[in-house]
């Protein structure tokens, strides 16, 4: 089944959770988009809504994405090996092109747990599963059903570290100080909601301010402003970069390295697609 946040089907069953004090019509695609870019394995949500089906939606659809991919790749590297021509700029840009070998040398999973214990009435949680279920995307959410402070226990076995967060919750300060070191170092996401909205959330950013000038390299901040709203208003982007690693094949100049460990590893990516 293929799984788009843009057919008519999708926008039709989500339209029924949309809540219009909560602000999120514009927040779910970007959400779904960010999942696309970053193709994050471990997705956290904390507070379940209308953004939930973006989310599972955008899951969904990178993991077939990744499967076609997979094949495509492994296709015209063998066109290139078996003519005896090495890894180069044609094989590069050829489709699918500028994939990275390496990126496929494990099964793509994704899995979203959603934590949210249901209590908002002004909230659409209670009505996401019926959402999911018609959208055939039921099974791909693990619904926590907790208040935040009770959760880090009740989490899926092998829930970390979490490549991408998303917190739609009051509970912004707790979450940074109890969740901040499940979260991936090599790039892994936390996206808060609504910190540009009231005085407290100025002083959550303060207190984030605070701990990246006390932890040099350990973070990256931005946040952005729906400037058109009077609430609900914005995105606040920690990126957690203490453990970064340095990209597999990057040469100098904005080229590729065209390595013996990118050949070597194009070449064991072949391997397993035969034995799949």
């Amino acid at each position: 089944m293929t799984h788009s946040i843009h057919s008519e089907e999708f926008r039709s069953a989500v339209a029924r959770l949309a809540v219009p004090g909560m602000g999120t019509e514009v927040v779910g695609p970007l959400l779904a988009n960010l999942v696309q870019l970053l193709r994050p394995r471990r997705v956290l949500e904390v507070g379940m809504g209308y953004t939930t089906p973006f989310l599972a939606a955008a899951l969904a659809e990178a993991e077939e994405t990744v499967a076609a991919e997979s094949l495509a790749l492994a296709a015209k590297t063998r066109s290139h090996l078996d003519a005896g021509r090495p890894l180069d700029d044609a094989w590069l840009l050829s489709e699918p092109p500028l994939v990275t070998p390496s990126v496929h040398l494990e099964p793509y999973r994704p899995r979203l747990a959603a934590v949210d214990n249901l209590s908002i009435a002004d909230s659409s949680a209670g009505r996401v599963r019926e959402v999911l279920t018609e959208l055939g995307l039921d099974d791909r959410v693990t619904v926590v059903n907790a208040d935040l402070k009770d959760s880090l226990d009740k989490l899926p076995e092998d829930f970390t570290p979490i490549d991408f967060a998303w917190v739609d919750a009051w509970e912004c300060l707790w979450f940074f100080d109890h969740f901040w070191d499940l979260i991936d170092p090599d790039g892994g996401l936390i996206v808060m909601h609504y910190l540009m909205t009231y005085p407290e959330g100025d002083a959550v950013r303060r207190y984030i301010a605070k701990f990246q000038q006390r932890h040099p390299g350990e973070l990256e901040v931005v946040s952005l402003l729906e400037s058109q709203k009077l609430m609900q208003n914005s995105v606040t982007i920690l990126r957690r970069t203490s453990g970064e690693r340095k990209l597999r094949y990057a040469g100098t100049g904005g080229r590729i390295d065209y390595s013996d460990r990118l050949l070597s590893d194009a070449q064991e990516h072949l391997r397993l697609v035969a034995e799949r």
